[in-house]
């Protein structure tokens, strides 16, 4: 498994081609790890890549494990996410620029760094998704899976990052297919080529 790799800050902004947009697991992509996920896309460059999946809450709130980050108060009960197979560190997306590290989308933040963490756990105002792993790919293999079909991309917005995960996939997947089936060319058929 990869590594977590280092997210640069905006001074410094790597090319991020799919930074910004969220991968929708085709119906095709056999892998269960990513089975009907939606996964933002934090980073994306020359290096690799980094999401988080969306969709793949857990039984464990942000309250359950915090003991676990630090010993300063957290009074946050939300729902933890599976951000994908790698292990890291706990991560957030957040809609609060001063705790930002990175933008990934207008009022979408992301943080990793454990001062951040704090702040956003030791507050309840403002929107914050907390995850546990992440999904990473190396140099090329994204690339790869998209050019196999395995997923499809769409823009990301703060309303699909902080909404209701339920249902999620389905919610972002049809209009891209009705999309897809609009622009295919129409075929007339004809009951005696049979």
């Amino acid at each position: 498994m990869p590594t977590l790799p280092s997210i640069d800050d905006e001074r410094s902004p790597p090319l991020n081609p799919l930074k910004g947009q969220i991968l929708i697991a085709s119906p095709l992509l056999g892998d269960p790890s990513f089975a009907q996920t939606v996964v933002l896309m934090v980073q994306h460059d020359a290096e690799g890549a980094l999401g988080l999946v969306l969709n793949r809450p857990l039984d464990a709130t942000l309250d359950d494990v915090w003991d676990q980050v630090s010993v300063e108060p957290c009074f946050r009960d939300e729902l933890l996410h599976l951000g994908g197979p790698c292990d890291g560190p706990l991560m957030v997306l957040h809609n609060l620029p001063d705790l930002g590290k990175l933008m990934v989308v207008d009022g979408v933040y992301f943080s990793a760094e454990s001062d951040a963490l704090e702040a956003l756990a030791g507050e309840s105002f403002g929107l914050a998704r907390f995850f546990l792993g992440y999904a990473g790919w190396g140099p090329g293999q994204l690339e790869e899976e998209l050019a196999e079909g395995a997923w499809l991309t769409t823009d990301a917005a703060s309303d699909v990052v902080f909404g209701d995960s339920k249902q999620l996939w389905e919610k972002v997947i049809e209009p891209l297919l009705e999309a897809q089936l609009a622009e295919q060319p129409r075929r007339s058929f004809d009951p005696t080529l049979n």
